[in-house]
């Protein structure tokens, strides 16, 4: 018997299959645009010199790349100027909040300038922490971007830290200035009247642990209402979600010490304590006001969403990559600090106290 056709979906029956077209070469890409080869390279190479090509060509020649899907060589590139385009991102964790936004940041940048990254995460283990700067180097990597992660020596090419605290020759350190940052925060809780304020203080690890909690210490005592040891408790443990602190808010409702606020290390220790709050009956912010750090993407979507200090992670990504590849071109001279401004974003997790 003759074997029955495959039935088709009628949905499909009026559709053509897509047409692959080939991409063209630089030379056809020249030709079609009528400009010489060395301009179209220098524009869809982004290379130094194409600034000085005006900017209704590059358009020109970019919007004609796009149609007729050129694709640039990025292999024979490198192979011609013994170089790799690559940079190597250190993270201690790829996860929601802080790293996820800075490396979101320093995508769109490299992207933009034609450049690949390998990105390695250490979970803040000695021996990786050790390691991955060689390995990277391996990869012939023509630069380093180090999030939250101390680098431990001298390497031979470009670093730029993100968070970064530690004075070191051959390191841009990107830093928050953490003393407004905190002053944002701990002057919006006093002006709603609360004066018995808790703290969650960052993992020991943590870049900016030590510099931001200078900065409650220095500001609170400013604002007559000095942090008390008895209503602080620190994150502990690697990991990077909600539980650190949840239990670190545990630890302080089983004190027995009153408090009217917590002000947490980051945004996702903050979401843990609204958690731990509920847990044992109370309210936020009605019985107890939670101010974030960080802004990362769920503060706005929690329930209640969270007031918290905004850091610009993504801008402070782009900068860590426009940055590093300003110095391997040798057209920014490198600084040994490049500070950022924070915002303060005003949501439904605080409100005054209750009498």
């Amino acid at each position: 018997m003759p074997k029955t056709p495959p039935q088709r979906n009628p949905e499909q029956l009026d559709q053509c299959p897509p047409i692959s077209r080939p991409s063209v070469s630089l030379k056809e890409l020249a030709a079609h645009l009528g400009l010489s080869q060395t301009t179209v390279s220098r524009v869809v190479n982004k290379s130094p010199a194409a600034n000085r090509i005006p900017e209704s060509t590059q358009k020109r020649v970019f919007e004609a790349a796009t149609r007729l899907k050129y694709e640039a060589n990025i292999f024979a590139r490198g192979l011609r100027s013994k170089r790799s385009f690559t940079i190597g991102v250190m993270v201690p964790e790829i996860s929601e909040g802080y790293s996820a936004m800075v490396l979101s940041g320093i995508e769109d940048a490299l992207l933009q300038e034609g450049f690949f990254y390998f990105v390695v995460s250490h979970r803040h283990r000695p021996e990786l922490l050790a390691g991955y700067p060689q390995l990277l180097l391996s990869r012939a990597v023509e630069g380093i971007i180090a999030i939250d992660t101390p680098m431990q020596e001298r390497l031979p090419v470009p670093v730029v830290a993100v968070s970064g605290h530690k004075h070191q020759e051959g390191v841009v350190n990107i830093q928050l200035d953490h003393r407004k940052a905190v002053r944002l925060a701990l002057e919006h809780l006093y002006r709603l009247g609360h004066r018995k304020i808790a703290y969650i203080k960052g993992q020991v690890f943590s870049s900016d642990t030590k510099p931001r909690w200078k900065a409650i210490c220095d500001v609170s005592s400013l604002l007559n209402i000095p942090a008390d040891p008895l209503l602080t408790v620190q994150l502990e443990g690697p990991s990077p979600g909600t539980e650190p602190g949840h239990i670190a808010t545990q630890k302080l409702l089983a004190s027995g010490k009153k408090f009217t606020a917590i002000f947490a290390f980051n945004d996702l220790s903050a979401i843990g304590a609204i958690t731990a709050l509920r847990e044992m009956g109370h309210r936020v912010p009605q019985d107890v006001s939670v101010v974030g750090f960080d802004d990362i993407l769920s503060a706005s979507t929690n329930n209640p969403g969270l007031t918290t200090v905004r850091q610009p992670l993504q801008e402070m990504g782009g900068i860590a990559a426009s940055t590093l590849l300003g110095i391997i071109r040798g057209e920014v001279p490198p600084k040994q600090i490049i500070r950022v401004l924070p915002a303060f974003i005003v949501r439904q997790s605080t409100s005054r106290p209750r009498k």
